[in-house]
């Protein structure tokens, strides 16, 4: 499985997840591939076929609001409306609307970080899976073990009682 270098989780923590899916902002793309948010908004639009609503959507007021509270921003300044944000599939597609080099690059590198997130999705799965295996196996083991103890319990009890002595008796004695 591949870790998440420095420059892998700058770009991982500009990922949030929304309406279940996993979506970086426009402003925050604009940034990474160098150039100021409108323009980016501007390509999109005139490539409008480009990104359905699966590649691409804008929040809600309430959504945004949500958002910016894990930000800690304050309401006043920045911006007026709810930003733009794209999924992988819409990362994917600014690279073919915006044509820098810085763009390419940086899209490549966005898209690297969706699959290490899938992969490290994965195999939490497969980690998941093999604890509830264990589990199981515990459970069953601890019925095993609570038998055991209860047995035990059971011979200590009568070595308290007196028993009759073992051995060979003889007749009249």
């Amino acid at each position: 499985m591949k870790e998440l270098n420095a420059g892998d989780q700058e770009i991982a923590e500009k990922i949030y997840m929304i309406r279940g899916h996993k979506i970086m902002l426009d402003k925050d793309l604009a940034e990474m591939y160098g150039v100021e948010t409108k323009r980016l908004i501007e390509q999109v639009n005139r490539n409008a076929l480009r990104f359905p609503p699966e590649f691409m959507f804008r929040l809600t007021n309430e959504e945004f609001d949500v958002l910016r509270s894990q930000f800690a921003t304050s309401k006043r300044g920045g911006r007026r409306y709810a930003p733009y944000v794209f999924t992988e599939h819409g990362i994917l597609m600014l690279s073919s609307v915006l044509n820098s080099k810085q763009a390419i690059s940086m899209s490549i590198k966005i898209i690297e970080v969706f699959v290490k997130f899938r992969e490290m999705l994965i195999s939490h799965k497969d980690l998941l899976l093999k604890f509830e295996q264990l589990e199981k196996l515990v459970i069953h083991h601890d019925d095993d073990i609570q038998s055991i103890f209860q047995a035990l319990r059971q011979l200590i009890q009568q070595k308290n009682e007196p028993r009759e002595p073992i051995g060979f008796k003889l007749k009249g004695n």
